[in-house]
């Protein structure tokens, strides 16, 4: 009657693979259409010291903005939080911040001058995958 059912787990598990399947193909079909080379997964791939240096400063801005948007947050009713220092808008706004600025830095310092388009493809398909499944309350699976 009351809490989770089991079925909820193995929906999650498809959205996720799904989504991932999405995104694996669109940046193959990206990068082969653009001739950008492959990247290391889970890796900094900096184009230079100065993109390095930005990127670790808005890191470190966004960790302090969620500690302190947690301190902050969990102190008012839940009814009255704010909003934009909740994580996962943060984190969102981490991400785009950080994919645009790595875009900037590909398309001024890169060799490859079809880098940028790249990841700003990807950034722009993944926030409309992600802003779609948040809207449609995940394809209406929940």
């Amino acid at each position: 009657m009351f809490g989770i059912e089991p079925i909820v787990w193995l929906k999650l598990i498809f959205v996720i693979v799904i989504f991932s399947l999405l995104f694996i193909i669109f940046g193959s079909v990206m990068r082969r259409w653009l001739k950008v080379e492959k990247k290391k997964r889970f890796s900094h791939n900096h184009v230079n010291d100065k993109h390095q240096e930005i990127d670790w400063t808005i890191r470190m801005i966004f960790i302090a903005f969620i500690i302190l948007g947690s301190f902050i947050n969990v102190t008012r009713d839940y009814t009255e939080r704010i909003w934009f220092l909740e994580s996962w808008y943060l984190l969102f706004g981490l991400t785009i911040l950080s994919e645009a600025v790595r875009a900037l830095m590909e398309w001024k310092y890169a060799d490859n001058k079809k880098a940028y388009i790249f990841t700003m493809s990807r950034l722009v398909f993944g926030m409309i995958l992600v802003i779609s499944i948040l809207r449609t309350n995940f394809f209406g699976m929940f």
